[in-house]
């Protein structure tokens, strides 16, 4: 098996995280492209340009359907059937598949690998991914609950108990993913149970810009005869709800600073953001009958004690507390235990690691392809006259 690093991509909605990750981890390597100041998708010709040689690219895909439990490598029919799960995934899937094809054109003989963000939740029990719609829906479209940020709930799931030093097969587990885009996992013995989000993005907590759960009958009511495009609908519930739209700004890092000033705006959005996290995690509690390790992890869990502090004590009654003086002390980028010693649940800040899972779950297909041989169908095809780099060996 090659030594070389595995080249990762992840493409958010507002920037492109790249990394070389080395089979035990380390990054010798980092680029992070942030729109408009690096232009996005623009700048990624030139960052890939400085980025080290690599047995592989893993590309982080937010929606993988309903078929694909785990990674797979990415061949002309593949990408065809991510971009028609576009509409399920707009602002991630389609710039996200961009990416797949800029980097094959820079580096055009290396392996591509799509790892998916729904793939933590395939497994789901009936009782969690079931709808109570239509069968004939069901079974025609495929409707489902399929839960994302798989990527790093999974990352978060086995580096949790490997801080704490316990054996994670009975714990009972929710890790709180909150960045711009929010959601919770259950997970029970390293499976997820239940999680936040269904069959789009959109669903469960309140976002950066996305409403979170909603009644479908105000949906519905806000398309019959209102003035309003679906389009309209749909750019509102993606784009300019959540924090946005309660506070002026998709930032909670502002949010908070200026609930501190006084804003009363500001201070109903953060009433409204934990009211929805606090009560969604006491619902995937449930899905487990109880809670022993609950964990933070993402943009603003990893850095926001003061939001940690105010979720903890509302989650009190469940057992859940914080110390004071660790919580508010713990370095920033550090994994660790921020829970006194007498409380009952245990909680943990985790260092969003989504290029360790990107790069771990590529190696296992590199690894497969040694064993059968390159897959038998077409792999991702290259321009007309563009001469193909030998691929490196896995």
């Amino acid at each position: 098996m090659c030594a070389e690093p595995i080249l990762t991509v992840n493409v958010g909605s507002s920037s492109i995280k790249l990394a070389a990750v080395t089979r035990d981890g380390g990054v010798p390597w980092r680029r992070e492209l942030r729109a408009p100041e690096d232009g996005g998708l623009a700048g990624l010709p030139a960052a890939l340009a400085q980025a080290p040689a690599a047995a592989a690219v893993g590309h982080r895909i937010v929606h993988g359907g309903p078929t694909r439990a785990t990674a797979t490598e990415i061949t002309d029919r593949v990408r065809a059937d991510l971009l028609g799960l576009a509409d399920l995934a707009p602002l991630h899937q389609p710039p996200a598949l961009a990416a797949v094809d800029i980097v094959r054109r820079h580096c055009p003989g290396l392996p591509a690998v799509a790892c998916f963000d729904t793939a933590f939740h395939h497994d789901l029990p009936a009782e969690a991914a079931r709808y109570p719609l239509p069968r004939a829906w069901c079974e025609r479209f495929g409707l489902r609950r399929f839960g994302f940020h798989g990527l790093s709930h999974g990352y978060a799931a086995r580096r949790a108990p490997e801080v704490l030093g316990i054996d994670s097969s009975t714990t009972r587990t929710v890790i709180c993913h909150l960045g711009s885009g929010a959601s919770l996992a259950a997970v029970l013995g390293g499976r997820c149970v239940d999680t936040t989000m269904g069959f789009t993005p959109v669903d469960g907590l309140v976002q950066g810009t996305r409403c979170g759960s909603l009644d479908p009958g105000l949906v519905l009511w806000l398309l019959d005869g209102r003035g309003l495009t679906r389009a309209q609908v749909a750019d509102g519930l993606g784009h300019q709800s959540g924090l946005l739209a309660l506070a002026g700004t998709a930032d909670m890092r502002a949010v908070l600073r200026r609930r501190a000033e006084g804003d009363e705006r500001c201070a109903q959005a953060v009433d409204v953001y934990l009211h929805r996290l606090c009560a969604s995690v006491a619902g995937m509690a449930a899905a487990m009958n109880g809670l022993d390790l609950l964990v933070f992890t993402g943009g603003i869990g990893e850095n926001s004690a003061e939001l940690r502090a105010e979720a903890a004590h509302r989650l009190a009654w469940l057992g859940v507390a914080v110390d004071e003086l660790v919580n508010t002390t713990t370095v920033r980028g550090a994994d660790g235990e921020i829970s006194p010693a007498t409380a009952q649940v245990r909680v943990v800040v985790v260092r969003a690691r989504e290029d360790i899972e990107i790069a771990a779950q590529t190696r296992s297909v590199l690894r497969a392809r040694v064993r059968t041989g390159p897959t038998d169908r077409p792999r991702l095809s290259y321009p007309a006259g563009q001469q193909a780099q030998a691929s490196r060996s896995a």
